[in-house]
């Protein structure tokens, strides 16, 4: 089959888009606001970016909490959405009024950051603390703003529990991170783990 995304006629019970690109890391962003209440919320539009200086991004579809506190504070944490707490995962993306903790909501303990004033998920296995270098609205062919906003962090520490290191790396089998398919589906990136070695110069 094909179809054009003008006019999105794919004749299927639900838009695939988000069920190709996949599987999608999902970025648990921890934030807090002006007014002292903390946020978190799961976003699958969400990867690392770059290694030298290491950046990651989230994308905020609309003006959610995250995007707010990140942009009046300048900081946010990124917790590691891993298989046993997926439950829980789930939990925070409930759409709350802004000032609600989604941390309270799901029966999580928030801790706050080392070297920012942002709130992380303690019962997770790696969180990254990054503060903003930019906040961007993407542009389609039309030169119209996206529907989406683009928040880059600069991660200047990083948490890893020792519970899931082994022979000095992080052994997935344990960390066993979740990732968001398409629909209501998820994968267990632990699952099925395998290694190979990639061709000398190899980029991408």
């Amino acid at each position: 089959m094909f179809y054009t995304t003008d006019t999105n006629q794919h004749g299927l019970k639900n838009d695939p888009f988000k069920a190709i690109v996949a599987p999608r890391p999902i970025g648990w962003i921890g934030t807090k606001g002006r007014d002292g209440s903390l946020n978190l919320s799961p976003y699958s539009f969400f990867n690392i970016v770059s290694d030298r200086p290491k950046l990651v991004m989230f994308s905020s579809g609309g003006r959610k909490h995250s995007l707010k506190n990140a942009e009046e504070t300048g900081v946010f944490t990124a917790s590691l959405a891993s298989r046993h707490l997926a439950e829980k995962v789930n939990a925070s993306s409930e759409a709350v009024e802004y000032g609600v903790s989604e941390f309270e909501v799901a029966g999580l303990t928030a801790k706050m950051a080392e070297l920012i004033d942002a709130p992380y998920v303690a019962e997770a296995y790696t969180v990254l603390e990054c503060r903003v270098t930019e906040v961007i609205q993407p542009k389609g062919l039309d030169g119209e703003g996206a529907d989406a906003f683009m928040v880059f962090g600069q991660v200047i520490g990083i948490h890893i529990s020792e519970e899931i290191l082994r022979d000095g790396r992080i052994d997935m089998s344990l960390a066993r991170p979740i990732a968001r398919m398409g629909y209501r589906d998820y994968a267990d990136g632990g699952a099925d783990v395998f290694e190979m070695v990639r061709p000398a110069g190899a980029g991408g």
